[in-house]
């Protein structure tokens, strides 16, 4: 299956270099390029990639904020790559949806198979973040709010396993393999629960498993 991928970097040369690494891969297609924010918006609404490759910080529009954008409306999973992996940008690309968020002085092959894993529709974060993350989460004081806890024993006891195994980093692969089901089934439960959870990306999902105290 081929990937269909928009690069939105505001340099020109980042943006070369970045187009230039992925038409090199048989089963990646660059379909589309953006310079600034709202083109990525506007181009990722009428193209409809698989992957949206967004950099954070961009004129007219920010990163961010294109990615709510682009994600609230179902146009593609979101890639975020950004050459600082600062707190505001982390946090902020989450919680907008953006399926998984990489540094720019990752390897090429890094940055390929981090499309790849978004492509199939699971998370994708760069060490360092998701070292962070595990500590943010792994604080005692964190707290959950009620309207979190009711939405996920709303859940089916599957749907509940499945968000368990999100929580826990598994790929859908893996979440087939121990849950003893198809991958494509999996797929299906992942999507119900983002949309039972009103969630954006299976990464909110990870967050609020840890949240709740989901474990496998």
């Amino acid at each position: 299956m081929t990937i269909r991928v928009l690069v939105a970097e505001d340099q020109a040369a980042v943006r070369a270099a970045l187009m230039m690494i992925l038409r090199a891969e048989p089963d990646l297609e660059v379909v589309g390029q953006a310079a600034d924010g709202e083109e990525a918006v506007r181009l990722a609404l009428e193209l409809r990639p698989d992957v949206v490759l967004m950099d954070v910080q961009m004129p007219r529009l920010d990163g961010v904020s294109a990615t709510r954008q682009v994600v609230s409306a179902g146009a593609a999973q979101v890639l975020v790559l950004t050459t600082f992996d600062l707190d505001e940008y982390v946090y902020g690309a989450l919680r907008a949806g953006a399926a998984g968020f990489l540094l720019k002085d990752l390897e090429a092959d890094a940055l390929v198979e981090g499309i790849r894993t978004v492509a199939r529709g699971d998370g994708m974060l760069a060490p360092s973040v998701t070292r962070r993350l595990i500590g943010t989460f792994a604080r005692p004081e964190r707290t959950v709010g009620p309207a979190a806890r009711e939405a996920v024993s709303g859940l089916t006891p599957r749907e509940r396993e499945v968000l368990a195994c999100i929580g826990a980093g598994l790929s859908n692969g893996e979440i087939a393999g121990r849950l003893a089901m198809a991958e494509a089934t999996t797929k299906t439960h992942v999507s119900r629960i983002l949309a039972k959870l009103q969630l954006r990306s299976r990464v909110q999902a990870a967050i609020l498993a840890q949240d709740v105290g989901l474990t496998i």
